[in-house]
């Protein structure tokens, strides 16, 4: 049938044009297809023939054109349909790979019953690591530089609060070798202690600290300072109980000691070994008869935790209790200063001061093994001022067996020229000190027996810091300045130093004053 309202080709003018004209020849088929009604097949295939070939005459293409571009289309089609049908193997994904290689952290291992807990063994050499990638050429050398300063650190202490000292010193010497270290650039005020006290409403708000109980510098210093100390003096019970010597009641010159057990009678050339309680021979003179070398641990017998309860170990070497020494001397040695009370000199009265301070002074002794057992060869004394007043070598009245470097710190060499003697300390001492002058010290006991000294007016900072479990055990002094202070004293390899533990007492009771000053207020 003859097509109607068939409207005319737009011209070729883009995509836009081809669709107005394709719905204007749909929109003429279904009118036609209504007014003719065609039912049949072929009518149906007539008109939709019609419109594929309005549409290749609207775009300029040939029917057989338009059949071939269908086609390649079509081929299109199914080539693509197929090449996402075809296979059914899903690629593996691979992961990604860096192409930097780097070196795993070393890791301490664990070790039951350690002085030092593993845990913070590792913290810190984290640490250390850290700070050494900032200025060594390669991990590798940083690793090696971090594992040798943890290494020194643990070796340096034999106790957890010393190693967190030792640690923290080499961290903060570590940061000083990263170059180009520049100082902060932030433009934050500096707030005060107060002012953070006070809160934010500090700026706005007039108040007063109460300092009233708060010790200032110059409240510290002489007669005042001595007031303060004079409440840790230590008792007649209690110079008795810690072993100090005490004035023979009826013989001048001669101490006596109340803590000293009375040993049973035994033959007089008889010995034993302070160091490893063998017993060995010597002759009148005191020279040991035999030769025999002296094996023993020069550490402390400390409880350790371990699994399933506590262990005693030597602080030296870790070693049990029972187990062979770690230590080898020449020959056994005594102490012999409790059993050689002669020769002792006693403090006296004096006018008093202008200022009404008789003094306040902290000293430190330094011995040597000789025949006749443990003998002066160092003294020490500073003032309050952390000053030293008074320090000289001394020569031991018998032959030296053994100089105890380790301990004393001192060598042949420095008492190869040395001339005073025990007595022209002593005449010193007593011109310098009077019975009312207060002697700091640690364990000052130990220190008077070897000065031959008697004196009451004594603050001990082992007595005032004393051990958690009583007498006969005492705290040592590198401990409490580390535990207090958070000082590290008593490191250096070739032994102590008197000046440094006479200032150490020192500084623990004034620091001790202040403390108990913040309490009472």
């Amino acid at each position: 049938p003859p097509l109607h309202s068939v409207p005319p080709a737009p011209a070729r003018e883009g995509l836009g044009s081809v669709t107005e004209h394709l719905h204007c020849v749909h929109r003429a088929l279904e009118h036609q297809l209504r007014i003719t009604d065609l039912s049949d097949h072929n009518r149906r295939a007539t008109a939709l023939k019609f419109c594929l070939c309005s549409l290749c005459w609207s775009q300029d293409v040939s029917p057989n054109d338009s059949e071939t571009h269908a086609l390649t289309l079509k081929a299109r089609t199914l080539a693509g349909m197929t090449s996402k049908t075809r296979t059914t193997i899903v690629q593996k994904r691979i992961a990604h790979v860096p192409t930097l290689t780097s070196l795993k952290r070393p890791v301490i291992p664990t070790e039951f019953g350690a002085k030092v807990p593993t845990n913070i063994r590792q913290r810190y050499l984290n640490l250390f690591i850290d700070e050494c990638l900032k200025f060594c050429s390669s991990s590798q050398e940083a690793f090696d530089k971090a594992l040798s300063e943890e290494k020194v650190a643990y070796e340096r202490s034999t106790s957890r609060n010393i190693y967190l000292n030792v640690a923290v010193n080499t961290l903060k010497k570590l940061r000083s070798l990263v170059p180009n270290s520049l100082p902060s650039t932030s433009n934050r005020k500096l707030v005060s202690h107060e002012a953070v006290l006070g809160g934010k409403l500090a700026a706005k708000t007039s108040f007063t600290l109460n300092q009233s109980g708060s010790l200032r510098a110059e409240d510290l210093t002489g007669a005042a300072l001595y007031r303060r100390l004079k409440e840790y003096l230590l008792t007649e019970e209690q110079l008795k109980e810690n072993g100090y010597p005490m004035p023979h009641p009826e013989k001048p010159g001669r101490a006596v000691v109340f803590t000293v057990e009375e040993k049973k009678a035994i033959d007089s050339s008889c010995r034993v070994c302070c160091r490893c309680g063998t017993e060995y021979m010597v002759s009148a003179s005191g020279n040991c008869i035999r030769k025999e070398e002296c094996l023993h641990h020069w550490g402390r017998l400390r409880k350790q935790r371990v699994p399933g309860g506590w262990e005693t170990h030597y602080s030296c070497c870790s070693g049990a209790v029972g187990s062979p020494g770690c230590q080898v001397a020449k020959q056994h040695v005594q102490d012999g200063r409790k059993e050689n009370l002669e020769g002792f000199v006693k403090t006296f009265e004096k006018l008093p001061t202008a200022d009404c301070c008789p003094g306040i002074y902290a000293l430190d002794c330094e011995m040597c093994y000789t025949k006749q057992g443990l003998e002066l060869t160092r003294v020490t004394v500073i003032n309050s001022s952390l000053k030293v007043v008074y320090d000289t070598f001394v020569k031991p009245d018998s032959n030296v067996v053994d100089y105890n470097t380790r301990f004393s710190g001192v060598t042949e060499e420095d008492l190869e020229n040395v001339s005073i003697t025990l007595r022209d300390v002593q005449a010193v001492l007593l011109n310098m000190f009077s019975a009312d002058t207060v002697l700091i010290g640690h364990s000052l006991e130990s220190d008077l027996f070897a000065l031959k000294l008697i004196h009451s007016t004594v603050v001990d900072t082992a007595v005032v810091f004393p051990h958690r479990l009583g007498l006969p055990y005492k705290r040592a002094l590198r401990t409490l300045m580390a535990d207090y202070l958070k000082r590290i004293i008593q490191d250096n390899v070739e032994g102590h130093d008197s000046s440094e533990d006479a200032s150490a007492c020192m500084e623990l009771m004034i620091w001790k004053i202040k403390e108990d000053a913040k309490v009472k207020r």
